[in-house]
């Protein structure tokens, strides 16, 4: 296994024009993501043909699809065989700084920003994944034992145990959130965690009451009250720490810095925090959830199946074009406000619709005689069957066209199915099967056949759509 990764990374590296074309590299779940000094000399083609790649996808950094785990280890190889920098490392060198800057301000300002919270969010994903399944088993133990189905005290420390992993990451989302925020702006991170943990702390109740902001009877109607504006007032919150921190900085003496920087902008941003910020942030968030609650909460059925069917159908292009990552402060909001997130349930149907559509492919390959696609089929399938679709994309379904949509369209009904139902998550992630133990107890068995039903309409309607000729030269 070593063997055959080491020689996955020396034909990428060779294909992108060697170790010293590699400013830094990192990786996220299923890629590689390299900062290249000079793109153009990138032979594209070799790095298809690569066998082990799944895709390429040229966006802030150039991405190498290589799948779950093995983007772990082929990163780890860049670095220490190929003494390629780590991002990590590389964050203080000013002139990769310089051309990321460059590259964000090409990017425009819709994708900075969807960038931005993609950043932010994707470190956290693995504690999020973590927290949800502990919390989802927390309560499904808990449920059982009110029922009388286990009994003892071994289920009920079970329970308290998996209750406390879970709340260790979800009871202090905001902090992570600030930390990783300050990174991003350019804050000093424990000043970002700071920012979080104003935003959920015991006291900002006690400033709300001194000031006549908050409603003791309804307290979610106050107006400042803990977690208010949730991980978006946080976001913003460290936005202007980074500047006020960078601000202060310029004007105080070297000698005071230590002290008074730290003292002056976190008073500052804390009370722009608590009057501004947060209420206002608080106000978006209200408004948001009552928006998506006509849209995705509905109790009129036909609404309910029209809106999931769309919102899985859509998701595919979301995907590509990386917009995907700025429905996580959404995700958030959902489970702040309801206690558990129902759009990333419907949402998780487009990769069980690409499973399907992928299927479909494999037995039009078979019968082509393409048995190059029925090999990167084979190595995507385990890959989305997990949840990990960016192999079926960028392998599969996006070079033949066709699939692409035929996959999203079948994915609608398990989305329609899922919202239907009133599926809910703890937590979001992959999807496919790796999301099951997410979701909240009494609405596993409906996930599971919402994914079932995406299986089947991907295969069908892309079965009825790709012909053979559609195949071959892939």
């Amino acid at each position: 296994m070593v063997k055959s990764n080491e020689k996955l990374v020396k034909e990428i590296v060779d294909a992108i024009g060697g170790p010293e074309n590699i400013n830094s590299s990192t990786n996220c779940m299923t890629r590689v993501r390299l900062n290249l000094k000079d793109k153009s000399i990138v032979d594209e083609e070799a790095l298809k043909k690569v066998e082990g790649v799944m895709g390429i996808n040229d966006a802030d950094t150039y991405q190498v699809i290589v799948g779950p785990g093995t983007a772990k280890k082929a990163n780890d190889i860049l670095i220490e065989q190929y003494h390629v920098r780590s991002s990590t490392d590389s964050e203080n060198n000013w002139e990769e700084n310089k051309q990321a800057i460059k590259d964000q301000q090409n990017q425009g300002k819709f994708k900075q920003a969807i960038a931005t919270i993609s950043n932010i969010f994707i470190p956290m994903i693995p504690a999020i994944i973590a927290a949800g399944i502990f919390q989802g088993f927390s309560s499904l133990l808990g449920q059982m034992l009110t029922d009388g189905v286990l009994t003892g005290g071994f289920f009920e420390g079970a329970r308290i145990t998996f209750a406390l992993i879970g709340n260790s990451f979800l009871g202090y989302f905001a902090i992570f959130t600030g930390v990783n925020a300050a990174k991003r702006f350019g804050a000093t991170e424990a000043l970002g965690g700071m920012v979080g943990a104003m935003s959920i702390a015991a006291p900002l109740i006690d400033l709300s009451t001194h000031v006549g902001l908050y409603d003791a009877e309804q307290p979610l109607n106050s107006i400042l009250t803990t977690g208010k504006g949730g991980i978006i007032g946080v976001i913003f919150g460290v936005f202007i720490l980074a500047r006020v921190e960078r601000w202060i900085r310029k004007v105080v003496p070297d000698v005071l810095d230590l002290i008074v920087t730290p003292v002056v902008t976190l008073l500052i941003t804390a009370i722009l925090m608590a009057f501004v910020i947060m209420p206002v942030s608080g106000f978006l968030s209200d408004w948001l959830v009552t928006g998506l609650g006509y849209i995705i909460g509905s109790d009129n059925i036909f609404v309910s199946i029209l809106s999931g069917y769309i919102l899985a159908a859509a998701f595919l292009p979301m995907v590509l074009l990386g917009l995907h990552h700025g429905l996580i402060p959404i995700y958030a909001i959902q489970l702040e406000a309801l206690g558990g997130v129902s759009l990333f349930p419907v949402l998780a149907m487009a990769g069980a619709g690409q499973v399907g559509a992928a299927i479909a492919i494999y037995f039009v390959a078979k019968k082509a005689g393409n048995d190059r696609l029925r090999q990167v089929i084979a190595g995507a399938l385990p890959a989305g069957i997990l949840g990990i679709g960016e192999p079926l994309i960028y392998g599969v379904t996006l070079p033949l066209g066709k699939p692409f949509i035929t996959a999203g369209l079948g994915a609608g009904f398990g989305g329609a199915y899922v919202m239907m139902m009133g599926v809910m998550a703890n937590a979001w992630g992959p999807s496919g099967w790796v999301a099951l133990p997410l979701m909240q107890p009494g609405k596993m068995m409906h996930y599971a056949i919402g994914v079932l039903i995406s299986y089947v309409g991907g295969f069908i309607i892309t079965r009825a759509f790709i012909k053979e000729k559609d195949v071959l030269n892939v």
